[in-house]
């Protein structure tokens, strides 16, 4: 994984180190609220720093994408927000401990895009592969989006952002500082997308209806979502397409 070109080795070497570890160190997760029903839980300074998105119904919860670390003050948390339905990881950098969180909390499935599932490191049978949209809690909807990579996934919460609707984009959409999102092969190294696959990102995007959208670092697009990822995956497109080429 550290070796494919969406990442990097730091300093050229891997660094492995344990739970136990990081948690006498200090390192341990903070619990955000995001807004009435979605909880970010974050390691900072673990891994990435990624959030995981901890989404509450009444049917139970999903943890989209995971943190970089398990304690068992975070099995104990997310356990008292009701019972874990489902684990998803947007795309592979993000699979880290979910066999973990899925044996600690219930063993719920922990579903992977058929297309990314050669990632897949450890594996068990909690994990469900999938292609299709499906509804993954009454209410709650994954869809494969591409991009990133080819099973890159979002979740689509009707009921979030006051019934305006969320969508939990992982790295398949990205806000940026100017109030718009962007899209990339790989993040830390910048390597771009072409026009046609932003293009066609968008268009499935653009079937779903939401108003605000949050990455996996808990950045948020907190209105209009849905036409600043349109704007934004057009700008995109005519700028690596070639169409202001005379203004370089």
């Amino acid at each position: 994984m550290c070796a494919d070109e969406r990442q990097y080795i730091p300093g050229g070497t891997q660094r492995w180190v344990s739970t136990e570890e990081l948690v006498a160190a200090g390192r341990d997760l903070e619990f955000t609220t995001l807004e009435p029903g979605l909880t970010a839980v974050t390691a900072p300074e673990v891994g990435i720093g990624q959030s995981g998105l901890l989404l509450e119904t009444a049917a139970g919860s999903l943890l989209f994408d995971v943190p970089g670390i398990i304690t068992d003050e975070a099995v104990r948390r997310i356990s008292e927000r009701g019972p874990l339905r489902a684990i998803v990881a947007s795309h592979p950098h993000m699979y880290g401990v979910q066999q973990q969180y899925s044996q600690a909390l219930g063993d719920p499935p922990i579903y992977v895009s058929r297309k990314d599932a050669g990632w897949v490191q450890y594996s068990s049978n909690a994990v469900v592969e999938w292609d299709e949209p499906f509804e993954v809690l009454p209410g709650v909807w994954l869809h494969q989006v591409g991009g990133h990579f080819p099973g890159s996934t979002v979740a689509l919460w009707p009921a979030g952002a006051g019934g305006r609707g969320v969508l939990l984009a992982g790295d398949a959409i990205f806000p940026v500082a100017d109030g718009n999102v962007t899209f990339l092969r790989s993040y830390p190294n910048r390597i771009p997308l072409s026009a046609a696959v932003v293009r066609r990102l968008a268009a499935k995007v653009g079937e779903l209806e939401f108003d605000r959208l949050y990455n996996n670092f808990s950045s948020v697009v907190p209105r209009d979502a849905h036409r600043i990822v349109q704007f934004s995956a057009e700008r995109y497109a005519r700028w690596v397409g070639g169409h202001f080429d005379h203004l370089t």
